[in-house]
């Protein structure tokens, strides 16, 4: 098999946090990499999992921008940016 090096830098941890995973799954983190690029070649797109929950922050933030989209405490949606400016100018900013 004719074959190419890649060279990436990460942060060491993450090396070794994904080799340990790859190691639990039965794959090399090499395979596992140069599955992701065949994906990646093949579909032209960029896919991840959002596997992981969100924060607490994250969600409070979240909660609190849904509370004031009900309450009418956000800004309208616009159809162009000259809009959004004059919007802006209204409200003094």
């Amino acid at each position: 098999m004719n074959t190419a090096v890649i060279n990436i830098k990460t942060e060491p941890e993450v090396k070794i946090e994904a080799q340990k995973i790859a190691r639990e799954l039965g794959v090399s983190l090499s395979s596992l990499i140069n599955s992701f690029l065949k994906h990646f070649v093949k579909t032209k797109k960029i896919t991840f999992s959002a596997r992981e929950e969100p924060s607490a922050y994250l969600k409070a933030v979240i909660k609190k921008a849904r509370e004031n989209r009900r309450q009418g405490k956000s800004s309208p949606v616009f159809d162009n940016v000259g809009d959004s400016f004059k919007w802006l100018q209204k409200q003094g900013i």
